[in-house]
């Protein structure tokens, strides 16, 4: 299956939204009202803020559903050098940086950027997180 990739530029900076990826922390919404619509089309308005406040949120997204490139430079997000990780309250365990998962099918899923995993274990998606802790009221 093709994953759906989408972008949206204010001619300095194009933020990527991977829905495939998003697990709904609504951090974007919450952060920047005025540029991450959901109830409207498109649902990113990357005119609605200076670049330098669209990289500060987007690089909030826990999933790394959202991530951005320059596009003068056309250069990526950095990528940290050693792997980070950071366990959510309530919610994924979350991996910054360049990881290769094995799963147990033997398929291999590489993610670059930030990988949520799921710890509640009601993913509909392990070992990846789906946003399914908050409608099972995950706490931990």
């Amino acid at each position: 299956m093709k994953e759906v990739v989408r972008e949206y530029s204010n001619g300095e900076v194009t933020i990527v939204w991977k829905p495939a990826l998003c697990i709904h922390s609504e951090n974007c919404v919450k952060g920047l009202p005025e540029v991450f619509r959901p109830k409207e089309q498109p649902w990113i308005d990357a005119n609605a803020a200076p670049t330098n406040t669209l990289v500060d949120q987007v690089k909030q997204c826990p999933s790394g559903a959202l991530s951005f490139y320059f596009d003068q430079a056309g250069r990526n997000e950095a990528e940290p050098e050693a792997l980070e990780c950071d366990v959510m309250r309530n919610g994924p365990l979350i991996v910054k940086g360049k990881v290769k998962v094995n799963l147990p099918d033997g398929s291999v899923v590489e993610r670059s950027s930030r990988t949520a995993f799921c710890r509640c274990g009601a993913s509909k998606n392990k070992p990846f997180c789906d946003g399914s802790h908050t409608e099972v009221g995950f706490v931990d």
